[in-house]
C-alpha cells in the first residue's frame, strides 16, 4: 500500500508543479491576494469627503470646522454658498457630508444659547453614514465641553465640576480597534479555503480528462490509496499557504500573532479536511474542469456569506443562522481569529475544532463513497 502510494504522490506533484501557471497559482497568486485584501478590505473610515456650508463665518464656526478638519476624519473638498450646491455635492459624490452652520451660530455660542448645526449625509451606505454620524457626535460633544469649561471659567473663575460618571474605554485583543488586524486572520482562511477547493475539485475530473483514470483503473490501487494520493498534495500546498500568508500578515500588516502557531496549523489540518472533502466530492459528481470550477464557486460564494467573515452571523435571521453550523469556514474563522489576536487555546477554541473535526470527516467518506473507479 505505502509503496502505490508514494508513487501516487509522485506522480501528483510532479503533475501539479510542472506546470508555471499552476506553480503560480499556488505561490503568487495568495500572496498578492492577501496583500490586495489586507489594504482593501476595511471598515476604518477616514479622509470623508465633506463639503462646508458656512453661512456664519464667524471665528466660533470657523474653530468648529477645524476641529472636524483636525480630527483626522473629515476632509474638506468644497465650500458652498447655496443650497443648490448642497444638493449638487450629495448627488454626484463629490462629498459623502455636508457640514452646514447657519447664522448666528458664533452670536449664540458667545450668549451662551443653543448653537444649529446640521449634518447632510449620503446615507446610500447605510455603515459609512453611521460611523461618519458617530464621529461628527463626538467631535461635537468635545467642543461642546470646551465652550462649556471656557464659558463657566469667565463667569466664576473656577473650571466647572467634573461630570458624574466617567466612561473608561478599553478594548482587549485589538487595543487600536484596527479593523485590518480582524480582517488579515479572516482573509488567511479565506484564500486557502479558495485554493484547496479549486486545486482538489478539479482532481478527479482532470485524470478523466486527459485519460489518465483509465491507467489507475487497471492498476491494484484501492480506493482509500486513490484518495489520500489526492488530498495529501493539496493539504501540504495549503498549509504552504498558510505559512505564506500568516508572514505577509505578521511582517508586512503588523498583524500579531498571539497564540500558538502550531495550534494554528493543527487547526488548519482539521480545516483543509473540509475543504479537500467538499472538492473531491465537486470533482467526482463533475465531467469537466469548467463544470467542477463553477460547482466550487457555487458552494464558496454562500460559504464565505456564511461565515462571519463580512456580515456578524448574529445579525442573521435565526433561520439562516442555523444553516452556518453547516460551514467549516464558519469554525476556522473563529479559531484563526482566536490565535492570531486574543492567544487562545484549546480550552477555548476545542468546540469549533470538533465540529471541523466531524465535518471533515463527514465530507471526506462522502467524497470517498461518491468515487468509482469507473469512467462514468
Amino acid at each position: 500500500m505505502w509503496e502505490r502510494l508514494r508513487h501516487m504522490l509522485r506522480k501528483e506533484f510532479i503533475q501539479i508543479l510542472r506546470d508555471p501557471r499552476m506553480r503560480a497559482v499556488i505561490i503568487v497568486v495568495p500572496i498578492v491576494q492577501v496583500l490586495i485584501f489586507g489594504y482593501a478590505v476595511t471598515t476604518d473610515v477616514r479622509n470623508i469627503h465633506t463639503a462646508v456650508y458656512d453661512l456664519d463665518n464667524t471665528p466660533q464656526s470657523r474653530d468648529l470646522i477645524d476641529r472636524f478638519v483636525g480630527s483626522g476624519y473629515f476632509q474638506v473638498v468644497a465650500w458652498i454658498h447655496s443650497e443648490a450646491q448642497v444638493r449638487d455635492a450629495l448627488d454626484r459624490g463629490t462629498a459623502k457630508a455636508v457640514l452646514r452652520l447657519n447664522r448666528g451660530f458664533g452670536d449664540a455660542i458667545a450668549a451662551g444659547r443653543r448653537a444649529p448645526l446640521q449634518i447632510l449625509l449620503d446615507g446610500t451606505d447605510s455603515n459609512t453614514a453611521s460611523l461618519v454620524l458617530k464621529y461628527a457626535a463626538q467631535i461635537t460633544a468635545d467642543y461642546d465641553e470646551r465652550v462649556l469649561t471656557k464659558e463657566v471659567l469667565l463667569r466664576t473663575g473656577q473650571p466647572p465640576p467634573p461630570p458624574p460618571v466617567v466612561l473608561s474605554e478599553r478594548a482587549w485583543f485589538n487595543p487600536n480597534l484596527e479593523s485590518r488586524d480582524y480582517f488579515v486572520p479572516g482573509v488567511i482562511a479565506l484564500l486557502v479555503m479558495v485554493v484547496s477547493i479549486l486545486l482538489s475539485s478539479m482532481a478527479i475530473v482532470r485524470e478523466k480528462e486527459i485519460g489518465t483514470i483509465e491507467q489507475i483503473m487497471v492498476t491494484p490501487m484501492g480506493r482509500l490509496e486513490f484518495i489520500l494520493g489526492k488530498t495529501i498534495p493539496f493539504a501540504l500546498i495549503g498549509f504552504l499557504d498558510v505559512l505564506l500568508i500568516s508572514l505577509v500578515a505578521v511582517f508586512w500588516f503588523h498583524v500579531p500573532i498571539h497564540g500558538n502557531p502550531l495550534l494554528l496549523f493543527s487547526c488548519t489540518g482539521l480545516f483543509l479536511m473540509s475543504t479537500l472533502g467538499v472538492g473531491l466530492f465537486i470533482s467526482t459528481v463533475s465531467r469537466t474542469q469548467q463544470q467542477a470550477m463553477m460547482t466550487a464557486f457555487f458552494f464558496m460564494q454562500p460559504a464565505i456569506l456564511l461565515s462571519g467573515f463580512i456580515y456578524p452571523i448574529a445579525n442573521m435571521p435565526v433561520v439562516v443562522q442555523w444553516f452556518t453550523y453547516l460551514n467549516p469556514l464558519r469554525y476556522f474563522l473563529v479559531i484563526i481569529r482566536g490565535v492570531f489576536l486574543k492567544g487562545v487555546g484549546i480550552p477555548v477554541l476545542w468546540p469549533q475544532m470538533a465540529a471541523l473535526a466531524l465535518l471533515g470527516t463527514a465530507l471526506l467518506l462522502l467524497a470517498s463513497s461518491r468515487f468509482r473507479k469507473t469512467l462514468a
